[in-house]
C-alpha cells in the first residue's frame, strides 16, 4: 500500500510563501495605482507643507529685522514712519512680532502722551485669545496701571484676582493694585495681609516687597521678623 507523502517542514514554509506572494500579487493587481496614487498625494503633500514652512519661517525673519530697525529708528528718535510700521507689523506678522510690535506701539503712544491710544493697544493684547497668555497678563497689568484712577476698587480686584496669587509671575503688580484697591473699599486688614504675604514672597522685584514691607506695616502688620527668619 502506497505511504503517504512526508510533509516536511520545508515544504509547509515554501507553500505559505507561495500564498503569501499570490496574495501580495493579487492584492497589488487590484489596488496598486491607489496605493501609487496616495503615495504621490502624501509626498506632494508633505513637500507642500514644508515649503509653505519654510516660507513662514523667512517671512517671521523679516518682520523680526524689520521690528528691530523699528527699535532703533525709536532709540535714536526717528519716529516720524514708526507708528505706520508698527501697526502694519501688528496686522500682518506671526504671534510673538505682532504682540512686540503691539507693545511697542503703546509704549510709543505713552511716550507721545497718548495715553488712551496706549490704554487701548494693551486692551487689544489683554483681550487677544491667540496671543500666549504671557503677552496677555503683561498687557492687562499696563492697562489696568493706566485705567487705575478711573476704575472702580471692585473693578481692579475682579480683573486682577487670577494675577494677584502667590506664585503667580505678576503676583508683585497684581497684588499691590488688588490691595490699593482694598484699601479704597475700607478693607484694610485685608490689604495689610496682602501686602504682608508679597514683602515675603522671594519672586517678586525687591523694590516691590520693600514698598509692601512699608504698607503692611502702615496697616499695622508687621513682617521685618518673618523677613529675618527667611533670610537665616
Amino acid at each position: 500500500m502506497a505511504q503517504p507523502p512526508d510533509i516536511t517542514e520545508t515544504f509547509v514554509r515554501e507553500v505559505d510563501e507561495n500564498l503569501r506572494r499570490d496574495q501580495m500579487q493579487n492584492f497589488f493587481k487590484a489596488y496598486g495605482s491607489w496605493l501609487i496614487a496616495a503615495v504621490v498625494l502624501f509626498l506632494a503633500a508633505s513637500g507642500g507643507f514644508i515649503w509653505w514652512k519654510q516660507q513662514q519661517v523667512k517671512q517671521s525673519q523679516g518682520q523680526v529685522e524689520k521690528l528691530a530697525q523699528i527699535y532703533k529708528d525709536i532709540g535714536s528718535g526717528n519716529t516720524s514712519q514708526s507708528p505706520q510700521q508698527l501697526d502694519e507689523i501688528s496686522r500682518n506678522g506671526s504671534k510673538a512680532v505682532r504682540a512686540s510690535a503691539l507693545f511697542a506701539r503703546a509704549a510709543l503712544a505713552l511716550q507721545q502722551n497718548d495715553v488712551k491710544l496706549a490704554t487701548s493697544t494693551y486692551k487689544t493684547i489683554a483681550n487677544d485669545d491667540g496671543l500666549p497668555d504671557p503677552y496677555r497678563h503683561a498687557a492687562l497689568i499696563r492697562q489696568t496701571a493706566l485705567e487705575f484712577d478711573q476704575l472702580k476698587p471692585e473693578e481692579v480686584i475682579a480683573r486682577l484676582q487670577p494675577l494677584a496669587k502667590p506664585g503667580e509671575p505678576w503676583f508683585g503688580t497684581a497684588g499691590e493694585m488688588t490691595a490699593l484697591s482694598m484699601i479704597k473699599q475700607g478693607r484694610k486688614q485685608e490689604a495689610g495681609q496682602l501686602f504682608a504675604a508679597i514683602a515675603k514672597d522671594q519672586s517678586v522685584p525687591e523694590t516691590i516687597r520693600g514698598r509692601a514691607t512699608q504698607l503692611a506695616s502702615s496697616l499695622g502688620i508687621d513682617v521685618s521678623a518673618a523677613l529675618q527668619t527667611q533670610a537665616q
